[in-house]
């Protein structure tokens, strides 16, 4: 049986942040979540992933972030 989904307000009270920063960040899709009757839904998975994300960014360090695939100097011309 599927777990039964957060609301705003109980997801504001897990990060300890406002409902206002919180469904700031739901609204600009920072914050995984949806819209059901047009109140906020939350699955609980997905709050604890994009927690773990957070903490994974934040202990990585800075020089291994993102690695560059292309070069972003720009040609010369000859």
């Amino acid at each position: 049986m599927p777990e039964p989904c957060l609301t705003l307000r109980e997801v504001a009270e897990l990060l300890s942040l406002s409902e206002k920063s919180t469904y700031r960040l739901a609204q600009k899709g920072s914050l995984p979540g949806f819209k059901a009757g047009g109140s906020w839904r939350f699955r609980q998975e997905d709050i604890d992933a994009w927690m773990r994300d957070g903490i994974r960014a934040a202990q990585t360090p800075k020089g291994q972030r993102k690695t560059r695939t292309t070069s972003t100097r720009r040609r010369e011309k000859r």
